[in-house]
């Protein structure tokens, strides 16, 4: 499989792959080729999700360069 078109669709499919390979009846060959596409997909949502991060240091700076720790709130916390 090559790059994903984006995060969401990557972990769905990484979901499948892990499901399928619990079920265990595949061959070794047919495993080992989930087994590659699943950690393919794991290394892009896991740059993804580090790339989000940045972004958002990026957008938490203070105007001194320093980065603030600031708790995420969920809506029902609001």
């Amino acid at each position: 499989m090559s790059d994903a078109p984006d995060f969401e669709s990557a972990l769905k499919r990484l979901e499948e792959i892990v499901k399928r390979l619990e079920g265990g009846d595949h061959s070794l060959d047919g495993a080992l080729e989930l087994f590659e596409e699943g950690i393919k997909l794991s290394r892009f949502c896991h740059s993804k999700l580090e790339e989000a991060e940045r972004r958002v240091e990026i957008l938490l700076k203070s105007s001194s360069g320093q980065i603030r720790a600031v708790p995420f709130e969920t809506e029902n916390e609001q």
